[in-house]
């Protein structure tokens, strides 16, 4: 762990942060912490084809984000710790309290990704801000 006044940095929140930096991944959360999908059904929800969204699927499990449990011939995927979506609200307050001002930073704001082409899934926006299906709206 990684020690600043007042502050413990888990081991591992850099690998967390990056595996949460995929507006595709976040789509695919933002579809599961509404209940658990097969691919079919989050291809559908998401927009992707049903390859890609299996590769972040994959991910999001091997991060441990993500738990499948088989049903017939198909895998259901579910959120493996709710938690992420308390990290999402909070990550929405943060944005909020700053005004949105990594949207506009030369290095990882909007700009930089699309000069890239590093842009993923189409994610629906709210307020002109991501917030796929809702997921960061308490229930």
């Amino acid at each position: 762990m990684t020690k600043h006044p007042g502050l413990v940095i888990p081991r591992g929140a850099e690998s967390l942060f990056h595996s949460l930096s995929d507006p595709s991944r976040l789509a695919i959360i933002a579809c599961l912490a509404h209940g658990e999908h097969c691919v079919k059904e989050l291809t559908g929800e998401v927009g992707l084809a049903q390859s890609t969204v299996s590769e972040h699927i994959s991910c999001l499990r091997n991060c441990g984000l993500v738990v499948g449990r088989p049903q017939g011939r198909q895998m259901r995927y579910s959120l493996a710790c709710p938690e992420v979506l308390t990290l999402l609200r909070c990550a929405e307050q943060v944005l909020q309290a700053t005004g949105y001002q990594v949207d506009d930073c030369p290095r990882y704001g909007r700009a930089a990704r699309t000069n890239q082409g590093a842009v993923g899934a189409a994610v629906p926006e709210a307020n002109g801000h991501a917030d796929p299906h809702g997921m960061l709206a308490r229930r």
